[in-house]
């Protein structure tokens, strides 16, 4: 703690430093259940793993209301695809996704807050970030992703429009990732 009075800013991403998934394949596999479609876990988990890589592919483009609902449309029709159903899924399919902070993150945060540190999440994702952010109880001061910025990490700009609502210079900040990709 000696050196966080060096800084001002901790920027953080999101998917796998803040939140995870809370178990998409049991919540897909219940929903489409719901339905009357039965498939088995290793049939959603391939399902829910086409989806997200047409989500990586295009999550980008989600920076408006209409191309989010586009995009979740979108992700629910290959997911469905990807089981040989024609069920219409969006709606459930958007439902089941549900996010929770990880451990320690809520803590972790207050820590920081109390230390008088800005907080800003930076992350490549659609622009409902901070719906999942606020749904999972994890509040900071600003929120900029990739959909909003035009470009994805580690493009710096995502990180540099963060630095700048929060007035804090780029030598007095630091990220805190998982790694050098978000998967949601």
């Amino acid at each position: 703690m000696g050196r966080l009075s060096e800084l001002d800013a901790v920027t953080l991403d999101a998917y796998g430093t803040l939140l995870e998934l809370d178990d998409p394949v049991r919540r897909l596999r219940d929903a489409l259940r719901e339905r009357g479609v039965e498939r088995s876990s290793a049939d959603v988990e391939r399902a829910f793993r086409a989806e997200n890589a047409h989500y990586a592919k295009h999550r980008l483009e989600a920076r408006d209301g209409p191309a989010l609902e586009r995009l979740r449309a979108e992700c629910a029709r290959v997911f469905a695809d990807a089981l040989s159903s024609d069920i219409d899924f969006t709606a459930a399919f958007v439902a089941a996704l549900r996010f929770h902070p990880l451990p320690g993150v809520l803590e972790g945060l207050a820590l920081l807050r109390a230390h008088g540190v800005a907080l800003a999440v930076v992350s490549n994702w659609d622009i409902s970030l901070p719906d999942h952010l606020a749904g999972a109880g994890v509040w900071v001061d600003t929120v900029v992703t990739g959909a909003e910025a035009g470009v994805a990490k580690p493009d710096a700009r995502p990180l540099l429009i963060a630095l700048e609502r929060l007035g804090v210079a780029p030598n007095r900040a630091l990220h805190v990732g998982d790694s050098g990709q978000d998967e949601r």
